[in-house]
């Protein structure tokens, strides 16, 4: 099998396994009926929070999270770790299947194709590919985005810092392949969060809520 068909088949098994909507599929066995007509209408944890039900949240998180990292791992594990030129730098074949298959899962989040390719926003995918890639510098990421969650209460404003700092982060500490991946995510993550960056300049963004409001 060529390489590029190898990498082609980890992206597209990316995707697929990314484009599962835990959050909607949860909020249905759950009884919350359809997540997208409650709220900011997305599948996300953070709109399923506000159903009030944190421990389902909790669980949208782990198992969107999951499905990027899980597929990001089975990659690096199973693909053969010989090296390949990337960007003029050498890398290793692993390593690139990881980072393909990963970003597609985050892909497959953002534009389901059983969903008309309206999904999430890939925060918690993006985690979750950054942990099993790079474990320090997600947990870095998640330090940035607890302290703006908890000094600012807007769960927009603490993801997109949170990955901003990734791919500076990176830069100074991992391979330059990471740092581009990183990049692309963040620019993503940017891109998917328009509509609240507007709300935040307007003053009009919703801030964080522990209990659903009656």
């Amino acid at each position: 099998m060529s390489d590029n068909l190898l990498f082609t088949l980890w992206g597209i098994g990316g995707y697929l396994l990314g484009s599962i909507p835990f959050g909607l599929v949860l909020c249905y066995l759950a009884g919350y009926g359809d997540i997208r007509k409650i709220g900011s209408g997305n599948i996300g944890a953070t709109n399923v929070l506000r159903t009030g039900n944190k421990w389902l949240a909790l669980l949208t998180v782990v198992l969107d999270a999951s499905k990027a990292g899980i597929v990001a791992w089975l990659a690096f594990k199973f693909v053969p770790a010989k090296p390949i030129m990337f960007l003029g730098t050498i890398s290793q074949a692993n390593i690139f299947a990881s980072l393909i298959a990963g970003s597609m899962a985050i892909i497959g989040h953002n534009f389901p194709v059983w969903l008309k390719f309206k999904g999430g926003k890939g925060v918690a995918s993006a985690f979750g590919f950054i942990l099993a890639t790079q474990p320090m510098i997600a947990l870095s990421a998640i330090g940035v985005w607890l302290v703006m969650a908890f000094t600012f209460k807007y769960s927009s404003l603490s993801a997109i810092t949170a990955a901003f700092a990734v791919p500076i982060i990176t830069f100074f500490y991992s391979a330059p392949i990471y740092t581009v991946f990183f990049t692309g995510l963040a620019l993503l993550v940017l891109i998917r969060h328009h509509a609240n960056i507007k709300r935040l300049l307007k003053g009009e963004e919703s801030k964080i809520k522990l209990k659903k409001e009656r």
